[in-house]
């Protein structure tokens, strides 16, 4: 299995109502350091590949897409949509890492 694979592998397994962060997949994944590769993952070929790319936000709790085709404000709505709270500030997103943040017992591989 592929980086990318394992990426979209463990995205499917967040839970709705909760979210994980880019460095939070790629340390589950054994690769640490290429939090900007699984965002990269994720904007490439997640529809395809059916994970639900909106349940990964930043370590600072926030929406971070740049993204023209999965806008902020489109992973806001989707993710209010599952039930999570996302509050909005001036130009950005935050969710409650202590709240929402997925604690996966056993990941696997």
């Amino acid at each position: 299995m592929n980086f990318y694979q394992k990426v979209y592998s463990l995205v499917k397994k967040i839970p709705k109502g909760k979210v994980a962060t880019y460095g939070q997949i790629a340390s589950i994944i054994s690769t640490p350091r290429a939090a900007r590769m699984v965002g990269w993952a994720l904007h490439v070929g997640a529809e395809e590949n059916k994970a639900p790319w909106q349940r990964v936000i930043n370590s600072k709790g926030m929406i971070s897409t740049t993204c023209l085709d999965h806008p902020k404000d489109l992973q806001a709505y989707l993710l209010k949509k599952e039930g999570v709270e996302v509050k909005k500030t001036e130009n950005n997103y935050f969710i409650q890492l202590d709240k929402y943040l997925w604690r996966p017992k056993k990941a696997k591989k």
